[in-house]
């Protein structure tokens, strides 16, 4: 029944009646935006292909792990190879070994990793890990940084969760944050000696794209030695987009956990956090601190997971931050030619859009942006096949597929969608 179902509308009639919203994750539902979803039949290179036949230019990609380009034929072939010798094991794999080789190959300090199956799991592990090897209960997160949905990060998170206006969950009892302070991004909390841990993402890009203010990550870094505590990088979108080892290498500042996810998973679920040897000598079973996985470094995903990698040298770094530069300048002269107040944030190869007159540099500020704008933007583009995020806070992400060609071809329909506002 469900095959003969092929517009969007009715895919999204029959999934409401079957999935909550009708998604497997909130902002896909356009709740933001208004309108109905388009559901993806088959994807290749900067395109995504919806089950009535159109076909746009993907500025989602995947929210960024899919950094090589839709079915990228050596990701699809390791995947295939791969899943002909079994997909699931229960038992370590050479792949593991593999990835986790090509991680710490690639990250300034890091000695060791542990595969898990999210940046959720890699965030929440980091955290407990953070907390078994200080001893202490304290953690620090700061406003609009989105670490996936555990519970004791769910506490004035960016992403989805300022897309719906909410400061937190239902569902997560005071006593799940209660240790959780929030502090606001780009300004060095007091860090005091109960906390365990304060975790970060080196750009926030959740609430839009903001960077670091000049020596934010760097006073961190100095604030949380002086009181003891971990500084964990949550790199799962800058993790080896920003630069071959991460935000770490690019802000020349060394955490002592990272976490990662998106583009180590070559578009497969896969996520890692890791560090130096002597905190990750407390995980099990070396150490006291228990996480586990039944299918965490699975095959496929290590498989996918290192071909991506291996394409990222130094020339598909100079392709991402190229086009993502011209995309700055080509959507700021749209919004200029029609006399909207918008502007554009980019960060390497990371893109946001701010519909203000000024560049925000916290999660207040970035709340200011008109999302009824960016609604409108959001179709504009949409009707004339660019594909972005559905929703205001959300990146946008250029591939090593976005050629010159493609890059133009955006530009040229962000002008004509701008002057249609």
């Amino acid at each position: 029944m469900i095959r003969t179902l092929r517009t969007n509308a009715e895919l999204f009639e029959k999934a409401q009646a079957l999935i909550p919203g009708g998604v497997n994750s909130p902002v896909r539902a356009f709740r933001s935006v208004g309108g109905t979803p388009y559901f993806v039949d088959h994807a290749e290179g900067a395109y995504v292909y919806d089950v009535e036949g159109r076909k746009y230019i993907d500025l989602v990609q995947s929210y960024g792990a899919v950094i090589a380009g839709h079915a990228h034929p050596s990701v699809t072939s390791a995947i295939c190879d791969a899943a002909q010798k079994g997909t699931s094991f229960g038992a370590p794999t050479f792949g593991e070994v593999e990835l986790a080789t090509e991680i710490i190959e690639r990250v300034p300090g890091m000695e060791k990793v542990r595969l898990v199956n999210s940046g959720t799991e890699a965030t929440m592990s980091s955290i407990r890990l953070a907390r078994g090897h200080t001893g202490r209960d304290r953690i620090i997160k700061f406003a609009g940084n989105y670490h996936g949905h555990a519970d004791m990060l769910l506490a004035a998170g960016g992403s989805g969760v300022a897309t719906l206006g909410l400061s937190g969950s239902a569902g997560v009892p005071l006593a799940a944050v209660a240790d959780t302070l929030v502090a606001p991004y780009n300004v060095v909390p007091n860090i005091g000696t109960d906390v365990a841990c304060v975790i970060v993402e080196p750009v926030a890009a959740n609430m839009g794209v903001i960077g670091p203010a000049e020596n934010f990550l760097k006073d961190l870094r100095l604030a949380c030695d002086r009181a003891g505590a971990l500084l964990i990088f949550d790199e799962v979108i800058t993790g080896f987009r920003l630069a071959r080892g991460g935000a770490s290498e690019w802000s020349k500042v060394k955490p002592d956990l990272a976490c990662y996810g998106k583009v180590i998973g070559g578009g497969l679920p896969i996520g890692a956090f890791g560090g130096n040897s002597n905190i990750m000598s407390s995980l099990a079973p070396e150490g006291p601190v228990y996480q586990a996985g039944t299918l965490s470094g699975n095959p496929l995903a290590t498989a996918a997971g290192v071909t991506a990698l291996k394409l990222l040298n130094s020339e598909a770094y100079s392709h991402l931050n190229r086009a993502a530069e011209r995309l700055e300048s080509g959507f700021t002269s749209a919004f200029e030619l029609a006399g909207i107040h918008a502007l554009v944030s980019r960060v390497g190869s990371l893109l946001g859009l701010f519909f203000g007159r000024s560049l925000p540099t916290d999660y207040d500020q970035a709340r200011e942006t008109d999302e009824e704008l960016y609604a409108r933007f959001f179709h504009a583009m949409l009707k004339r096949g660019v594909a972005m995020a559905p929703g205001a806070y959300e990146a946008m992400f250029v591939g090593l597929a976005h050629t010159d060609e493609i890059i133009d071809e955006i530009i040229a329909i962000a002008k004509e969608s701008a002057l249609s506002l």
